[in-house]
């Protein structure tokens, strides 16, 4: 983290500058495994809050979480779980893929990230966002920017008045190969400056 931390701000101002104002982050770290996929599916397009109370209701009513218990949960229980149908759908897709061997969650922390990419974007539901999240925070990877993350791109437009992802990923060349550290400060940027405080 300190390496991290000093090329970033030698690098770049504004992290110094989040740094003095706030403190370093909190880096986000979870288990690896299918209930973290679940979570992020369901923490798509919704805020960690909702997404974490809908999980805890999921797995009260399946305390042996698991892809067969899932799989084998009603559309209708789903529903009133509070789970979407298209989120019902990813849920299934994933817990398919891992009860036909199509994925083996276990062998993915040996892989690299595009490797882990390339596996999980197959399964229906799974997209660079959530693979994006999966890897940094239960894989540990140290250089990703998730660009398909909303408060990512909307402090990059505050913080650099920059306003196309491509000319965000070309000004973030210069936060290799700590990429994830600088996301980490970008969201402590956007929480503190709310005043919310997330829980991950």
């Amino acid at each position: 983290m300190e390496d991290a931390i000093q090329h970033l701000t030698q690098n770049d101002i504004v992290f110094k500058n989040i740094i003095n104002k706030y403190g370093l982050p909190t880096i986000p770290k979870r288990s690896e495994g299918f209930e973290t996929l679940v979570l992020l599916i369901l923490e798509q397009q919704v805020s960690i809050d909702s997404a974490k109370a809908t999980f805890l209701k999921l797995k009260e009513k399946e305390p042996d979480f698991n892809p067969e218990k899932l799989l084998s949960l009603s559309d209708e229980n789903f529903r009133l779980l509070g789970v979407s149908r298209q989120k019902t759908s990813y849920i299934k897709a994933l817990s398919t893929a891992i009860l036909n061997n199509d994925i083996e969650l276990c062998t993915l922390k040996s892989k690299t990230a595009q490797e882990v990419r390339e596996e999980l974007i197959k399964i229906k539901g799974i997209g660079n966002w959530t693979i994006d999240i999966y890897l940094m925070f239960c894989l540990q990877e140290p250089d990703l920017l998730p660009l398909g993350d909303i408060a990512v791109v909307n402090t990059m437009k505050e913080l650099f008045d920059i306003h196309e992802k491509e000319a965000m990923e070309v000004y973030a060349q210069n936060w290799i190969p700590y990429r994830s550290m600088a996301t980490f400060l970008l969201w402590h940027y956007y929480l503190n400056k709310r005043n919310r405080t997330v829980i991950y």
